[in-house]
């Protein structure tokens, strides 16, 4: 359990960081909206864990987000060599793992064609899950959260199971309800090379108790295929992710010339709710930046989610200057360490829930608390 003594030096440190800094003045705009049930509070979805101060999914990312208080923890699924579902961000474990450094596997490292886009590294299906057992964590983004490499090489990549075994062990610890919120990663890509996640990720959860519509259980994805055949194998909640631009890799597939700009429209927004319980968009789409970075006035999408009965859970917030409007950034701009300080956060997330959102992505669930009181 995550004792109090660090619990405190966490919440020293980033109290620290926000008071040494002048935040710039906001000129966004509040539009209050309700929910869409007005009666609840947004969820706070640790986004890979607590991975604004732990290597992303990892067991102690997950571990201290549900002790900083998150509603859901949020596992992205791949899958090994050997069918194994495994939490990272991407199947190519190049950037968030030590592969580079273990010589046993430099004859692995390819090229591979990812949902249309070719990448080069190690990749998730090309090792057993006992290989991969052998490799360790590390900050994705070591340039802004210099502070999380202190941990590089303590962690191992942990499986689904073993997030949920964490799940049902600090439930009982801590005497609440704690959520989980899989991602469904590639699965074009992962059906095209006999690895198929969708049915294993219901089975895992089905076997641990996750079947009914009631469970604390949100399954995402950006295919919208993948989530129309889901709805027919589960009772679990499923969310669409949408991004800014671009469409989804099944619809590029299937030469569909929708894009992701239709799915938010009051037509696209009415063909998902045949099949999802909501969306998970880009903030963007819901407080569209201005030409100078700055968040702007909200859109309508929110209200028009919402009157298609779709909950709406934005991603991604970070406290860092580098993922935050313009104007709700911190400090000397052109400093060398600007991109890493903490700006305007709680703004952020108060502008956001004002406007009706029903959850956040954020990899800091202490802010987004904070924020919520």
């Amino acid at each position: 359990m995550f004792g109090n003594r660090k619990l405190a030096a966490l919440f020293c440190f980033g109290m620290l960081s926000s008071l040494s800094l002048q935040l710039k003045p906001s000129q966004a705009e509040s539009v209050p909206v309700a929910r869409l049930d007005p009666n609840s509070k947004p969820l706070v979805i640790a986004h890979r864990g607590a991975s604004g101060y732990r290597p992303e999914h990892t067991l102690a990312a997950y571990e201290l987000a549900i002790d900083l208080g998150a509603d859901f923890i949020e596992p992205d699924l791949v899958s090994t060599k050997d069918g194994a579902l495994v939490a990272r961000h991407e199947n190519n474990i190049t950037g968030t793992t030590d592969v580079a450094a273990h010589k046993e596997f430099s004859n692995r490292k390819c090229k591979k064609r990812i949902d249309g886009v070719i990448e080069e590294g190690w990749f998730s299906e090309d090792f057993s899950l006992a290989e991969l057992k052998t490799l360790r964590a590390k900050e994705r983004m070591p340039q802004v959260r210099q502070r999380n490499t202190i941990y590089d090489g303590r962690y191992e990549i942990p499986t689904l199971q073993e997030v949920i075994d964490l799940v049902r062990r600090k439930e009982k610890a801590l005497n609440r309800r704690i959520g989980i919120y899989p991602e469904v990663k590639h699965p074009t890509y992962f059906a095209s090379i006999s690895l198929p996640t969708e049915d294993k990720i219901i089975k895992t959860l089905n076997n641990n108790g996750y079947a009914d519509r009631s469970e604390p259980v949100f399954i995402q994805c950006f295919e919208p295929s993948t989530l129309q055949k889901m709805r027919s194998q589960t009772k679990l909640k499923l969310i669409q992710l949408i991004d800014e631009s671009g469409q989804p890799y099944d619809w590029t597939e299937k030469k569909d010339k929708r894009t992701s700009a239709h799915m938010v429209t009051v037509e696209g927004l009415k063909e998902i709710a045949q099949y999802a319980d909501g969306i998970g968009p880009n903030k963007n789409l819901i407080y569209p930046r201005s030409k100078d970075g700055s968040i702007d006035k909200a859109s309508d999408l929110v209200l028009n989610a919402h009157k298609a009965g779709l909950q709406v859970h934005p991603w991604t917030f970070r406290n860092e200057n580098n993922f935050l409007p313009e104007n709700l950034r911190s400090g000397d701009q052109k400093a060398s360490d600007a991109p890493s300080l903490y700006g305007d956060a709680i703004r952020e997330y108060e502008l956001f829930y004002d406007a009706g959102v029903d959850g956040v992505f954020s990899e800091s669930p202490d802010t987004a608390l904070e924020a919520r009181r």
